[in-house]
């Protein structure tokens, strides 16, 4: 549009736009706008955990083997005067050299005791070659697979060699012996982990590669070669799980620095604190701590395990310090290995970290196998010094005058930065360093509540710092905290562990072994609580009772079930939703819980939620009954009555507005279909024969041939598979009803009676044990036979199949699934069409070679449940029935006739020789009708395993995992569309200044009067006849729908932006359609005139148009082609929609529940043929095909609801329209042309206009007071309010001036003065008002 350019640019102008999008736009609600519409229900996908330890390992055996040789230096070092000395803080110079060994031995033992005291210490003191080799078998014998430690001191023996050799002696003393690496190997086997406390250590870490590489290949000749010798040994042991630890590299020699000890590697590993706090001390920056000297570290108060006193709080800190470097710095999987796997290999490779640095401060390298990334720069070691610091300055007033000990700030300084981390950081980041400290300080009372706050928001990021935090170690830390009776800490760990299980749900063991249940159960049960807080308890105990047997005995017994049906009607939706998923896990295949659930009658206090106003709510109550009927346990009588009631109240959603709820329905159907299989077996058997016996009735007129729309001419098109939905199940009881309906349907052959053709029967061998085996493509109930079946369910055949009472609720349900599976939403009709045609398989694949409709006889009834005692079903119109063999089991015998055997005729269901049933040639002649096959001669009572499960695991719909999405997902973050800088909201503010600019522009032409509108601005050829033609109210965009398929123009433009099937079934026609969310995210609502409602979303944007939702707005409309078919109008503010046409009532849908609200009777005996209403006034005005408009208040009761009725009409009323200002009139139009306004409030009209008769099309201009009329006769007449005609159109514009054809509809746009014309000739052209006034 070219608008005038100083309109566009005046300030006050630019003011009012602001205001007026601000004030209409952003208070609209949007509808189907919701998670459920705009994602696929299905779960996420599992992240693969790895932080779980396959293999945790205990250090059990350590061997101290320390060759000091006192008083004897070795050859081959020079060592220098003065000269480190002490070993294990001893000087062996200080006593004789055998009491100085046994000491240094005995001090060794107890140190590596801190770490491990569980272990079995073996000292070897100058041992012999012998004796280490016995020390190594021996621990390695009682060690088993166990980890087994070397400990190597060889400061008093020669440096290794090069050849693989570290040094023992001989028995007395004279010699050093070489003993090799190899042998080493071999005695100590593996796991095991090394240390080597001596110069050059480096040289024996290389090899030991070596010869480990050298058994592998040995091994691989070996495996290869029988004769060789290593093929008859038992197999040496790989040497890929030790790990090794050496002081130095393989050219290095040890520090001789008489201020430290000389066996500094080993006091690093086993002493850290202590050979830390030295350390510091010897530094230059120690100085600036006065008072602080070697011998008063030695007088620190406290014990290391002791986290309250100064020395313990040092070691905590220095524990937390090395875990984190460890963490930020090593490949996850190999910190895991090293530091989560074993405490003692942990601790050391922590105290090693200690080692790289203060050994690198002497010029040694200490070497690790595996090899860690260098670490001792990290700035973390910065926070120890500061720490010890600290610690240090108070030492001397504590020691001297005995104050207090003030606690470190460390921990409160992580959490800060831990929290800027959260709070100030990008989203793609790297992980927070602190991640390994959080976890620490949950050890701490002080600090567990700050710690557990900010671990939960952490968590609250997503599944990934899930899976971090997992890997950190968090899980038996929050595991434990289970056991705090803290109230104050329940709902920060009812929020962590909602988090965890939302990722990953196999903790549902661990928290069942330790009783953690018992926690959430009491978190549940506490009326006290928040409704989010029991929300995510009930999520958990939903997690733990989901297919795991033994947290549904633990739950059931912590009374569960009546703490969930306590909750049922709390007013949190989420809560209600969860708790009726915990409520359906729980009984799912669980027996106890089932019976449980029958004595509180939980499936009646379910029955509340079924008419939820959030459909996700009413999904989960779904799901609940489902698994509540679906247990497959022996069935007495009250069971199965309870099955029927539970049957027959989820029947009643069969026209539920959302497909997500009927697609559970259709699910918890199909688990009563497999716990009655042969029931269903025989009404299916049932259905079929009639369906055979009929005619198939279409509705569609003899007038249209053949029914086939025009050829479409772009190869782009997305097509849709085609789904058939109309109808429902009508209760016609008797066959007079039944042949009354049938007249009313033209019955023309289309098809015939052979639609079902038994001959692509499945010809797979496996067929006959699973259930639907016939592959979708091959269903043996078509679409067709199903549709037909569902028109026909005639109830008129007395000579039933067996006697199965023709309204049982086996019939009534098999109905409610041949209504499914016409249903307008793809998915849902795919499910049921599954459930129905496995049965019909197994149906006809046992159906007994006996013709059963033969025998007039066989008026016996067998049993309608499985385990009826004889309670027996009376037929119509048979005889009274015979006692029946009742037995137990889903497989009933069908009672042979007496005396007269029938003849043995050929089993109507054996398919041809072109198509084999399997194994028929293999049944016995006669054989039970619901019989198991030759092969499987099972008991009656048993089930082939394959044969039950089928249906219920294989139809999933993915609701429950889809719903525990929202605990995986960020909770606290801001939604998109309220973070005022996201690019969902700039969107949304351009569409909205978009609109207004519209609303502005278009008034002011409105306002300068129009008086002609015959400028054609748009022409171009439809692909089919256009029926229903809407603007889109502010882009430039034009629907057009033809009998089933849209197509979209760009009118400016004159181009086709998209054609796409819209899926209704052939014989119907799409009637209406609306743009719902105009002003925002467009969808577009199509209704057909067989009642269903269908909605769009993604057409002319390049994607491919996707279904958001379908569902059956009137259920029981005839698909005529002379009716009104489906009219609807829509209202944005409520979120209401208003449905009618070939019906007696006015049926209001409210989107955003997805439900119906209301139907309000006409009281006509004719359809609906135009709506309109104004939500201000809560007035809805319907034009009628008698000639009648009748005005409704939908604020009052039915019966008083039709406020009035004109009836100045005499024919079918074209258009009805509400004005929808507070004083707006109604004007209505007919087919003869009379057009008249009325006053609500007056019974009479207040003006009357004549205009063309024979009116095809009209539509009225909601802002510009005109109204367009089309007609039969080939042209348009547009009319302004005064009646006068301002413009008459018959020709188009160029192609030489051609006529238009007869007017199949016409629209106004809902702003611009712009007329949209579709007539039968295919053309869609398009009016607008002279261009000098656009």
């Amino acid at each position: 549009m070219k608008m005038d350019s100083d309109l566009l640019h005046s300030p006050a102008v630019g003011l009012t736009e602001e205001e007026e999008a601000d004030m209409n736009d952003w208070k609209l609600p949007l509808t189907f706008m919701k998670k459920r519409h705009l994602e696929k229900i299905e779960g996420s996908k599992a992240l693969a955990q790895s932080w779980r330890m396959k293999d945790r390992m205990k250090t059990v055996s350590v061997a101290l083997v320390l060759c000091l040789n006192v008083g004897v230096d070795p050859p081959d070092v020079v060592k220098t005067s003065p000269c480190a000395r002490l070993e294990c803080w001893i000087d062996p110079l200080s006593m004789s050299p055998q009491k100085a060994l046994e000491t240094i031995g005995a001090n060794l033992q107890k140190q590596y005791e801190n770490w491990q005291p569980r272990a079995r210490y073996k000292q070897s003191l100058d041992p012999t070659v012998d004796e280490v080799k016995k020390l190594c078998t021996s621990l390695r014998r009682n060690a088993k697979e166990e980890r087994v430690l070397f400990h190597y001191n060889g400061h008093g023996v020669p440096r290794p060699t090069v050849n693989g050799e570290i040094w023992v002696f001989n028995k007395n003393y004279t010699q050093y012996i070489p003993l090799s690496i190899y042998d080493l190997q071999t005695w100590m086997g593996s796991p095991s982990i090394f240390v080597y406390d001596c110069s050059n250590a480096g040289i024996i870490v290389k090899s030991f590669k070596q010869f480990a590489l050298q058994r592998e290949q040995e091994l691989e000749v070996a495996a290869i070669n029988p004769s060789h010798p290593l093929a008859q040994m038992p197999l040496p042991p790989s040497m890929k799980n030790c790990i090794q630890l050496a002081a130095c590299e393989a050219n290095e020699l040890l520090p001789m620095n008489p201020d430290l000890p000389a066996d500094l590697f080993t006091s690093c590993l086993t002493t850290p604190i202590k050979i830390a706090l030295r350390w510091f001390c010897m530094q230059k920056s120690a100085k600036l701590v006065p008072g602080v000297t070697l011998d008063l570290i030695e007088k620190i108060p406290g014990r290391l395990n002791d986290r309250r006193t100064p020395l313990g709080e040092l070691n905590w800190i220095f524990t937390a310090i090395t875990d984190t470097i460890a963490w930020n710095v090593l490949p996850r999987d190999l910190f895991q290995k090293l530091f989560r796997q074993d405490l003692l290999v942990a601790s050391l490779f922590r105290n090693f970290l200690l080692a790289e640095r203060i050994m690198r401060s002497y010029n040694c390298t200490p070497v690790s196998s595996p090899r860690l990334p260098p670490t001792y720069m990290h700035a973390m070691w910065q926070a120890w010094d500061l720490a010890v610091d600290i610690c240090l300055s108070q030492l001397p007033t504590i020691i001297e005058e005995g104050t207090a000990f003030r606690h470190s700030p460390f921990f409160a300084e992580q959490l800060t930065a831990f929290q800027v981390w959260l709070t100030m950081g990008v989203e793609n980041r790297n992980p927070p360093e602190q991640l390994p400290i959080v976890l620490q300080v949950l050890l701490s009372q002080v600090h567990r509540l700050r710690a557990l706050d900010l671990l939960g928001r952490f968590l609250d990021l997503g599944p990934w710092a899930v899976s971090l935090a997992l890997s950190v170690g968090i899980f038996p830390y929050v595991l434990k905290l289970l056991q705090s009776s803290a109230r104050e800490l329940r709902p920060l760990l009812v929020f962590i562990w909602a988090k965890i299980l939302a990722v990953d749900s196999s903790c549902q063991a661990d928290l069942v072994k330790d009783n953690g249940h018992k926690y959430f159960l009491s978190v549940l049960a506490d009326s006290y609580m928040p409704a989010e807080h029991r929300t995510m308890a009930v999520f958990i105990l939903a997690v733990i009772v989901n297919n795991y047997n033994t947290g549904q005995e633990a739950c059931l017994q912590g009374n569960l079930i009546a703490n969930c049906l306590e909750q049922l009607s709390d007013p949190h939706p989420l809560l209600r939703q969860w708790v009726a998923i915990c409520l359906g896990r729980i009984w799912q295949n669980f027996e106890p819980a089932r019976w449980c659930g029958v004595r509180d009658s939980a499936h009646e206090k379910l029955y509340t939620l079924l008419s939820d106003p959030i459909p996700e709510v009413r999904c989960a109550a779904v799901f609940a009954l489902g698994t509540f009927v679906g247990n497959s346990a022996e069935r007495t009588d009250h069971s199965t009555t309870i099955d029927h009631n539970v049957a027959m109240m989820l029947a009643q959603l069969i026209n539920d507005g959302s497909p997500v709820v009927r697609k559970e329905l259709v699910v918890a159907l199909s688990h009563l279909v497999v716990q009655y299989e042969s029931n269903f077996c025989t009404v299916a058997l049932q259905f079929i024969e009639e369906e055979k016996n009929y005619a198939v009735p279409s509705p569609a007129n003899a007038a249209e041939p053949g029914n086939m729309t025009p050829v479409r001419d772009s190869p782009a098109i997305p097509r849709l598979r085609s789904v058939n939905s109309y109808t429902n199940i009508r209760a016609v009881t008797t066959a007079r009803n039944l042949n009354k309906s049938l007249q009313n349907l033209n019955l023309n052959e289309e098809g015939g009676p052979a639609a079902f053709s038994p001959g692509n029967l499945s010809t797979s061998s496996s067929a006959s044990s699973t259930l639907g085996s016939p592959d979708n493509d091959e269903y043996i109930l078509s679409f067709e036979t199903i549709d037909k079946m569902r028109r026909v369910s005639s109830y008129s055949s007395l000579n039933s199949l067996i006697g199965v009472s023709f309204n049982s609720v086996y019939t009534q349900i098999w109905r409610v699934l041949l209504h499914l599976a016409a249903d307008p939403f793809p998915e849902v009709s795919d499910l049921a069409m599954k459930v129905l045609n496995s049965i019909a398989y197994k149906a006809t694949m046992n159906a007994r070679p006996q013709r059963i409709l033969d025998s007039g006889s066989l008026t016996q009834s067998a049993p309608a449940s499985p385990t009826s005692k004889g309670t027996h079903i009376h037929q119509a119109g048979g005889s009274p029935p015979m006692p029946s063999t009742s037995s137990s089991s889903l497989t009933n015998e069908v009672p042979k006739p007496p005396a007269r055997e029938q003849p043995v005729t050929r089993p109507p269901y054996t398919p041809t020789l072109g198509g084999q049933a399997p194994h028929s040639h293999q049944f016995p002649r006669t054989r039970k009708m619901f019989d198991k096959g030759p092969e499987q001669a099972a008991e009656d009572g048993e089930e082939p395993g394959g044969h039950r499960n089928y249906v219920s695991l294989a139809l999933q719909t993915g609701l429950c995992d889809w719903s525990a999405k929202y605990f995986a997902q960020p909770v606290m973050k801001i939604p998109e569309e309220h973070d005022l800088e996201s690019q969902v909201r700039m969107e949304r503010q351009w569409r909205f200044l978009r609109n207004a600019r519209v609303r502005r522009q278009s008034r002011v032409i409105t306002q300068r009067g129009i008086s002609r509108l015959d400028d054609q601005i748009f022409i171009n050829r439809n692909p089919g006849v256009p029926s229903v033609v809407k603007f889109h109210p502010f882009n430039t965009c034009i629907a057009v729908a033809d009998k089933d398929s849209i197509c979209f123009w760009d009118w400016e433009k004159g181009e086709r932006l998209d054609y796409f099937y819209n899926g209704n079934p052939r014989y119907t026609r799409i009637t209406a359609m609306e743009y719902l969310n105009g002003h925002d995210c467009s969808l577009l609502l199509t209704a057909t005139d067989d009642g269903a409602l269908r909605v769009w979303k993604n057409f002319a944007d390049q994607k491919n148009p996707e279904m958001v939702t379908a569902w059956q707005g009137l259920s029981d409309m005839l698909p005529t082609t002379r009716g009104a078919g489906m009219v609807v109008d829509w209202e944005q503010e409520t979120g209401l929609l208003m449905t009618s046409g070939d019906v007696r009532v006015i049926r209001i849908w409210d989107t955003d529940r997805e439900m119906k609200v209301q139907d309000i009777p006409t009281g006509a005996d004719s359809c609906v043929t135009s709506l309109s209403c104004d939500s201000q006034r809560s007035l809805i005005v319907a034009g009628l095909g008698d000639g009648s408009v009748r005005v409704f208040d939908r604020r009052m009761g039915p019966s008083e609801c039709r406020v009035m009725t004109y009836r100045e009409h005499g024919a079918w009323v074209v258009k009805a329209h509400l004005q929808k200002e507070t004083d707006g009139n109604i004007i209505s139009v007919s087919v003869n042309g009379d057009v008249r306004f009325f006053e609500p409030r007056t019974p009479d009209s207040i003006n009357v206009l004549q205009t063309v008769k024979g009116l095809t099309a009209l539509d009225i201009h909601p802002q510009a007071n005109l109204f367009a009329c089309g007609s039969m006769n080939q042209f348009i007449a547009v009319y302004n309010a005064n009646g006068d005609v301002i413009s008459n159109i018959k020709y188009y514009d160029g192609f030489m001036g051609q006529r238009i054809g007869a007017i199949s509809c016409l629209a106004f746009h809902p702003y611009w003065p712009h007329l949209a014309v579709g007539s039968n000739d295919y053309y869609m052209s398009i009016y607008s008002a002279e261009k000098r006034l656009r």
